[in-house]
């Protein structure tokens, strides 16, 4: 026996209560950075009127995002050790169902019950926070709508690939690690590449961006890094929120950059060439290639440790489980693997607060003018309530970009 049930129980605990409490240290360290004066360089984007709001805004995501991470946490707890797992798969095991039907059922079930939890939270944050600071443009209706197709793309492609993988694990013997690494791999890659083509198109509308100056440009500045562009689309991001943003996706001909239509309100052609070249930087400087990369390999490394603990007495016992069964393995472990994701996640950080930086620079160099994107990202953060001075610490553990500030000062050295 590799580990103990009392250990694996005591590792298990440590983390979710850990990382509860870490969460919410940060959290406070970040609340009392508040105390500080609007940074000079927003002087012209904010009064005091907005600073104060956007101060506010953090308030109350902070003191919600504590309740919603305690009742959760307690949540956990009590169904764990209520043997609520063992009420469950003692449920699925009377329909006598196969094991790769009855992974996806045990599965299916865990996965509502956690939805119906959240739900109400989500429900609160999208039309009593968002709201009440005015961001919130989703109606009841798209809200639900976007719910229903959310869950039916899981239940298909989710559902796909957790048959595949319950049934390489079930009947693959030693090898089926690694077809479950190259299957995952393979999904991994077929989902970047429809994604931008038929998924999200399900959820918003994708408009080519009008010819115009600015269009024009685009392409001759994409022309100029060889940076192959057939389109730029303009996304409806206006129907669910007042914020704004740009973001680059999918991968061959497929790739997209995207605008909000919020953005191209907001900011001056100038400064949507810059973020547009940040963007493009992180294709040119192989970003994104490097992050699906690192993926793969955390992929084949997490598949190789399920192989090993998939069937471990230990790790059952841990959850008051009669039986030993390979769907319910996964997602104990799952839990078993906190530590050593909480550790990766925050190295993932630190590669993409780099990255951030990388795209950056690429932009000022390519564009010859740093103060487009330092004015882009001034208005982007402004327009958005964005906290201009986050605790390092909460930024050490959260942040995938840069604090607005850091990116300035780095910005005004590029130029």
């Amino acid at each position: 026996m590799l580990f103990s049930e009392q250990f694996i129980t005591f590792i298990i605990l440590v983390t979710l209560i850990g990382s509860y409490l870490i969460d919410n240290i940060a959290d406070f360290l970040n609340l009392g950075n508040l105390n500080q004066p609007l940074p000079k360089e927003f002087n012209d984007q904010y009064n005091n009127k907005k600073y104060i709001k956007s101060q506010n805004y953090l308030k109350a995501n902070t003191k919600f995002g504590f309740i919603t991470s305690s009742f959760d946490l307690a949540i956990i707890l009590l169904f764990w050790f209520s043997g609520g797992f063992q009420i469950i798969d003692s449920f699925v095991r009377s329909f006598n169902f196969g094991p790769i039907i009855s992974g996806l059922f045990f599965t299916g079930i865990l996965l509502f019950l956690k939805l119906l939890i959240s739900l109400p939270f989500s429900i609160y944050s999208t039309f009593v926070i968002e709201e009440r600071f005015g961001f919130n443009k989703t109606t009841p209706r798209l809200f639900f709508s976007d719910l229903v197709k959310s869950l039916v793309l899981s239940a298909v492609l989710g559902g796909l690939l957790l048959s595949l993988i319950l049934g390489f694990l079930e009947f693959g013997g030693e090898f089926a690690w690694i077809m479950c690494w190259a299957v995952s791999t393979i999904f991994l890659f077929a989902v970047q590449y429809i994604v931008p083509t038929w998924i999200m198109p399900l959820f918003n509308k994708f408009t080519p961006l009008d010819d115009s100056p600015l269009k024009e440009s685009i392409f001759k500045y994409a022309k100029s890094i060889d940076f192959k562009l057939s389109n730029i689309f303009v996304m409806d991001g206006s129907k669910r929120s007042s914020k704004s943003n740009a973001f680059f996706t999918g991968f061959g001909k497929n790739k997209r950059i995207v605008l909000f239509d919020t953005l191209i309100k907001e900011q001056s052609s100038e400064e949507l060439l810059s973020v547009l070249a940040h963007e493009m930087g992180h294709f040119k400087k192989k970003h994104i290639i490097k992050r699906m990369m690192i993926g793969v390999f955390q992929m084949g490394f997490i598949f190789y440790l399920i192989s090993i603990f998939i069937s471990h007495q230990g790790l059952f016992h841990a959850f008051f489980m009669k039986e030993i069964s390979i769907y319910a393995g996964l997602i104990f472990f799952s839990m078993l693997y906190s530590p050593i994701d909480l550790f990766i996640s925050i190295l993932f950080q630190i590669s993409s607060r780099k990255d951030e930086y990388e795209a950056d620079q690429f932009a000022v160099e390519t564009i010859k003018d740093s103060i487009p994107l330092i004015n882009a990202l001034k208005k982007l953060s402004a327009h958005n309530l964005s906290n201009l001075t986050p605790h390092p610490f909460y930024v050490f553990l959260n942040y995938s970009h840069p604090p607005v500030l850091a990116r300035i000062n780095a910005l005004k050295s590029y130029g």
